[in-house]
């Protein structure tokens, strides 16, 4: 299996870019990984909320394939804590799909399309947090979930 995480906008912090890295470099030793952005839309500022949407989600589902398993990072998605979120993976590396992706939208959220054509939603938190944080945040769960699969001391339980 493969995981790949979509997040639209690139990041502007530079502090913040350099923690995903890290976390990516260190997610590729357990599994193929695959960060990819989705530019901001040019003129968003002219477009409804709805419009960004629409549009967004376009890009979105352009960027899956046919096998893929969606999943939104989502306020109002399913919780897990840490070992909850490695069995979760855990079940999906076993039922044999090819690729696994999530996806961080864009400030509105996901279009209709988007969610209709969805597998599952997950929540990191109630609380609400930066779009360019929620990239570091899933990327070091998604390393945490691997370290705890592996028996490995990084989660301590």
């Amino acid at each position: 299996m493969q995981i790949k995480l979509l997040a639209i906008g690139k990041t502007d912090h530079q502090q913040l870019q350099i923690l995903i890295n890290e976390y990516q470099k260190r997610l590729g030793f357990y599994i193929k990984f695959e960060f990819e952005i989705i530019p901001d839309l040019k003129k968003a500022k002219n477009l409804s909320e709805a419009q960004q949407k629409q549009k967004e989600g376009e890009l979105i589902l352009a960027k899956l394939g046919t096998s893929d398993l969606l999943i939104l990072l989502d306020e109002n998605g399913k919780q897990y804590d840490s070992v909850a979120f490695s069995e979760y993976l855990q079940k999906h590396m076993n039922s044999g799909i090819k690729q696994l992706v999530f996806v961080i939208g864009g400030p509105y959220g996901f279009s209709k399309d988007v969610y209709q054509k969805a597998n599952g939603k997950i929540s990191l938190s109630k609380m609400t947090f930066s779009h360019q944080m929620i990239r570091l945040f899933m990327i070091e769960q998604l390393y945490r979930a691997f370290t705890i699969l592996r028996n490995e001391p990084y989660h301590h339980r």
